[in-house]
């Protein structure tokens, strides 16, 4: 069954990697060029999962992170967490602020259809 997945990410390359191997699972995906973009999309849609880069233009993905978890319609979407920053003060923030997964980049990109198939319960 597909689901609707929002990817907030400014960087083309992974977008198109993120994009190309979850296309193949079937899901819907909408696609935020930063975190700004994403609310906007978030304002109109609820998707199933969000995945965030953390470091963006205009909102970054904390920021979105803490918004998505300040609106009762929104706080229960799962959010993971894409960041090239791994140190243990980010995973921290990420999870105060209540990320529910967070993966390092770089990452195995088979590992991240994993844990989204894990995270939508197609595992």
């Amino acid at each position: 069954m597909a689901k609707k997945i929002l990817i907030a990410e400014d960087e083309p390359h992974m977008v198109r990697l993120i994009t190309y191997n979850l296309k193949k699972l079937g899901h819907e995906l909408t696609v935020a060029n930063d975190g700004l973009e994403a609310k906007e999309i978030l304002e109109k849609e609820v998707p199933d999962l969000i995945i965030s880069d953390v470091m963006m233009p205009r909102m970054d993905g904390f920021a979105l992170l803490e918004w998505v978890k300040s609106q009762p319609r929104l706080a229960k979407v799962p959010f993971l967490i894409l960041s090239s920053k791994g140190q243990m003060t980010d995973r921290e923030k990420g999870d105060k602020l209540g990320a529910d997964y967070y993966v390092t980049k770089p990452f195995d990109v088979n590992e991240l259809v994993a844990k989204v198939k894990e995270i939508l319960g197609q595992a």
